[in-house]
């Protein structure tokens, strides 16, 4: 998922208030994981996700992992907590600026 840098910007605005939604551990992404984050997203379409990694590269393997599985974008990262959005096309929640 491309986004720009203005949209970006608007969703970092939007997450700034939100509280980490899903927990992944070092255990990773499973299926029953992958479920709870499909069926959150769905619902809010840009959540925060807690990771509990080891070391830095562990928890950025798992974020790309979540991403690539999960159809998501990463909006923003600060320590263990990623915000991503996955737009809701059936029913869109948020409008994303043009530029």
């Amino acid at each position: 998922m491309k986004l720009t840098q203005a949209q970006k910007k608007f969703l970092r605005g939007r997450g700034h208030r939100l509280k980490p939604a899903i927990t992944v551990a070092d255990a990773g992404v499973s299926e029953s994981l992958l479920k709870e984050f499909e069926s959150t997203i769905d619902h809010h379409e840009l959540i925060k996700v807690r990771f509990r990694a080891s070391d830095r590269a562990h928890r950025d393997l798992l974020i790309e992992e979540l991403c690539a599985r999960g159809a998501a974008g990463m909006v923003a990262r600060i320590g263990n907590i990623a915000l991503l959005y996955r737009r809701n096309d059936k029913n869109p929640r948020i409008v994303l600026p043009d530029t």
